[in-house]
Order: C-alpha cells, then sequence, then structure tokens
C-alpha cells in the first residue's frame, strides 16, 4: 500500500465545483463534482449563489476527505484553484455574501468601462495592470456592489465588508474566517493589482473608487495560508497551494520556462504564454499578466481569453436541446466532411480576445434548408478552434510564434476537436495523459509549499504526453475555413474593427 501523501486540490469552475485527490507522481486518485446554478437576471447579466458555491465545494472536500481515509492515507496539503475575476463581497462578522457572486463573464458594467476610457484612463490602466478596461475584471463588478447594495460604501468604509474572488472567498470559509488571502494571480485579474510592483495600487483604487479596506493580503502561489477548521472535516489540513485556473493549468503542464503555451478549454477557452521575468506588451490586445510568484518572484505570462468554448456545448445540451452529452459531439461531428458553410459565433457575453466587443452578441450563420443538428454541433466545436487562431494570429503580430501547443481541459477528450485545432492553427497539438492539469497545478503548489516536491525538475518529469495531433488539412481548404469565420465575426461586431 503506498505510504507517500495524497494532494488534495480544489477546483472550484464557472459551471461545478471539484476536489481531486493527486498521488505524487501525478495521476489522479479520486474525484468528486457537483454542479451549481447559473443565473441569468439580466441578458449579459451572469451570476453565481455564493453559498451554493460553498456548500456544493464543501461537500466535494468532504467526499475527498473521506475516500482519502477509506485509502488509509493522510493528506499532506490542500492547493485552491479557482474561476478567476469572479468577485464576491461578504460581512466579516457573519461571512454572509451581500449578493450573489457577479461572474467574470457578466456584462453588466461594460457603460461604465466605455466611460472610463473616453475619459482616457485605458493607457494607465494597462501599463500598471497588464489589462484592459472591460467588464471581464473584478474592479468594476465590485464598484457595482457597492453602489447598489444599501449602506454598502459605508460598511466597507468601516472595515465590516471584504472583497474576494472565489479563491478568497472560499479560504475565509475553510479557515472559519481566520485568512483574508489570494495570491498574486488571482490579485493580478482584478485591475486593481500593479503586477511590476506586486501591490494593490492605490491611484487604480482611487479610479474605481473602491477602498483598501476590503482587500485580501496578497502572498505568493505556494504559501501557508492557514489550516482549515477542524468543525469543517473533522481534522485540521494545511492549505499551501492557490492560483487562478488558467495559471494553475498553465503550472500543471509544466510551462515553466518561457516560451512554452498551454491552451485549456472549459467554460471558456484560455491561451497563456510564459515569458518568464518579462512582463511583454502586447500591441494586438492580448492581456499582460502574472503567470505565477513563488519566493516573492514573479514569472509573467501573456493571456488571450476566449469567454465560450464549453458553454458553447453546454448551449446545445441544455439551451436547445440538440444533444444530452458533450460527449456525443465528436461522433456527430465526425459524420460530416464539410461545416456545409455554417458557422456559431459564441458571443453569448461578448468578444473576448482579441476583438473585446462586450457589446457583440451570438450568432449562427450560413442555414440553408439542408441545415441540421450534425452541422450546428460541427460549427460549435469549430467555433472554438477559429477564436484559438485568432488568438494565436493576435500572438504572431506581436511577433510570438509557438512551434507547438499542449492543451488541456474537458474538451480535449474529444479527438475530432483536437485534430482540427491542429488542422486550423498548422501547429502539433499535444494531449498530456493527464488532462486534469488545473486541479493538478494546484496540487503541485502544495506540494512544493509542504516540500513533497524540492524543485520544478519533479513537476518536468510527471508531465506525459498521451497523443499528439499533427496538422493534416489541405491550406486552401484551412483558408477558406477561416475567411468564412471571418465574414461571421463581422456580422456580429458592435463597430467596426480597430
Amino acid at each position: 500500500m503506498p505510504t507517500t501523501p495524497l494532494l488534495l486540490s480544489i477546483d472550484q469552475c464557472t459551471t461545478s465545483s471539484r476536489a481531486v485527490l493527486f498521488e505524487k507522481d501525478g495521476r489522479c486518485a479520486f474525484i468528486a463534482q457537483l454542479e451549481f446554478k447559473q443565473i441569468f437576471p439580466h441578458p449579459g447579466w451572469v451570476e453565481h449563489d455564493p453559498e451554493e458555491i460553498w456548500s456544493t465545494t464543501l461537500s466535494v472536500v468532504r467526499d475527498a476527505v473521506a475516500a482519502s481515509r477509506r485509502m488509509n492515507r493522510q493528506i499532506a496539503s490542500i492547493g485552491i484553484t479557482n474561476q478567476r475575476e469572479t468577485a464576491v463581497i461578504w460581512d466579516r462578522h457573519n461571512g454572509k455574501p451581500l449578493y450573489n457572486a457577479i461572474v467574470w463573464q457578466d456584462r453588466r458594467t461594460a457603460g461604465y468601462c466605455d466611460t472610463l476610457k473616453r475619459a482616457g484612463h485605458e493607457p494607465t490602466v494597462m501599463a500598471k495592470t497588464g489589462l484592459l478596461l472591460d467588464p471581464y475584471f473584478s474592479a468594476t463588478k465590485i464598484a457595482w456592489i457597492l453602489d447598489q447594495v444599501p449602506d454598502a460604501r459605508r460598511r466597507a468604509e468601516a472595515g465590516d465588508l471584504a472583497f474576494g474572488t472565489i479563491d478568497s472567498f472560499l479560504l475565509w470559509r475553510l479557515t472559519g474566517g481566520k485568512t483574508h488571502a489570494t495570491d498574486a494571480t488571482n490579485a493580478a485579474r482584478t485591475l486593481l493589482f500593479n503586477i511590476h510592483s506586486n501591490r494593490w495600487d492605490t491611484e487604480l483604487l482611487s479610479l474605481f473608487d473602491i477602498t483598501a479596506t476590503i482587500l485580501p493580503v496578497v502572498t505568493d502561489c505556494a504559501a501557508d495560508f492557514g489550516q482549515t477548521s477542524r468543525t469543517l472535516l473533522d481534522e485540521s489540513l494545511s492549505i499551501g497551494g492557490m492560483a487562478g485556473d488558467q495559471q494553475a493549468a498553465a503550472f500543471g503542464q509544466a510551462c515553466f520556462r518561457p516560451g512554452m503555451i498551454k491552451s485549456t478549454y472549459g467554460t471558456g477557452c484560455f491561451v497563456l504564454m510564459n515569458t518568464g521575468g518579462t512582463a511583454v506588451a502586447s500591441q494586438n490586445k492580448l492581456l499582460t499578466t502574472i503567470g505565477y510568484r513563488l519566493n516573492g518572484q514573479s514569472s509573467y505570462a501573456l493571456e488571450g481569453s476566449i469567454f465560450v468554448a464549453g458553454a458553447a456545448v453546454q448551449w446545445l445540451r441544455d439551451g436547445l436541446g440538440l444533444i444530452k452529452t458533450a460527449e456525443e459531439t465528436e461522433a456527430i461531428a465526425n459524420t460530416l466532411e464539410h461545416n456545409q458553410g455554417v458557422y456559431l459565433v459564441p458571443a453569448f457575453t461578448g468578444l473576448g480576445a482579441p476583438h473585446w466587443d462586450a457589446d457583440a452578441r451570438g450568432a449562427l450563420l450560413g442555414l440553408t434548408r439542408g441545415t441540421g443538428i450534425k452541422e450546428i454541433v460541427r460549427a460549435t466545436l469549430e467555433s472554438v478552434c477559429y477564436q484559438t487562431h485568432d488568438l494565436f494570429q493576435a500572438m504572431a503580430d506581436d511577433g510570438v510564434t509557438p512551434t507547438r501547443l499542449r492543451v488541456d481541459g474537458g474538451m480535449v477528450s474529444n479527438r475530432w476537436l483536437c485534430q482540427f485545432l491542429a488542422d486550423i492553427l498548422e501547429l502539433p497539438v499535444q494531449r498530456p495523459v493527464q488532462t486534469e492539469t488545473t486541479a493538478l497545478g494546484a496540487a503541485y503548489l502544495a506540494g512544493l509549499q509542504c516540500g513533497l516536491f524540492d524543485s520544478f525538475q519533479d513537476l518536468e518529469q510527471n508531465w506525459q504526453l498521451d497523443t499528439e495531433f499533427s496538422p493534416a488539412l489541405r491550406a486552401d481548404t484551412r483558408e477558406a475555413l477561416l475567411e468564412g469565420w471571418h465574414q461571421a465575426i463581422r456580422r456580429v461586431r458592435s463597430a467596426p474593427s480597430t
């Protein structure tokens, strides 16, 4: 029986909460997962109930702890990874949220962002944070809650309220209110954190009219985040790792060297390229962000963010009822030789990088009497690959030319998707044996903190290739498909491209 302790990863996603137990070699020993409700109060608004996030998280964590006991294995440490940018404000005294969590996909503050842009603030924001002025990020969500909830601003100034992204909210609850902290990768997504000085920025706090009293302490990604309350799990476990989901996925993919690049296909799609100690400023609307921070030193990344990837497949299943399971889409796509001119632009909550059009809306284009469920399903899968191509084109325009791509996330179990991605990108696409890389990255960070791992080399040795997908599409076919996509994008834009 193995005697090496396990690592417990809390992976709080946009649509579900998961707890994963990992062996030291990166193999998964146990997974528990619970979905929770998506709340859409108005068009373009997306919310979650923080209490449901907490209850589902606590439930799966308890399942994982119980599983470790059945295996007679200890848990060395806990790592937390989370949907980024989603904002929660709660009462410090009773822990109750003031309002639902406003999700990263939410676009309600688009007008506020436009006002700040017209006032000329975006260059300063970009220089300090590496981010654009967009509703995607946390600051305008925080300001909205403080403005809309009665008496919230007075309570914030009095020190009675706490803000956090989901990692911080879960940490508060797990430690019984003893730890109000976040890590540098999550802080870097708020529009309030200076990624160069590594601290909350007073000028940005003033710009968004947010008091510093509500902010968490910012730490390294591997740090002492405290202990779980014994009343929750009947034992006290250390929490030693934390990173936003996309940075955690890059860490789990062992993208430790500058130039290494990964793309995660979950609810959205996110491409991250390690740029090392240099914060590369994109000229083509990509984001500059912190990839991870260890021992007080930040490693930076260039990122492209797509708001809807797997969420489009979920829409086919839950919204339209065209499929019963996501797994069906691979077989359906394989039955067609061509997309028949059908394109889905899944701009359900606007367009992310490199377009950054908050007012764009989704469209299904190219329909004929011959269009059926199969064509719509294939167009949905294709849209994920086309959007990834747009990100890679922006990187190329910035002078970055990747030679291969490591992929992960739930969607990459679909072989058809991976092959079409390789065809459209004209790059080898590498799918690892362990595709649970987001949860794995958080586990690795916790393992570094508790001494289970000594170095990056230990983690690099765990990465194993499952399948490499090589480009096989004719160049003229590829160009025709992309031209159809670009026409579709132009038709959903709220304003001409700049």
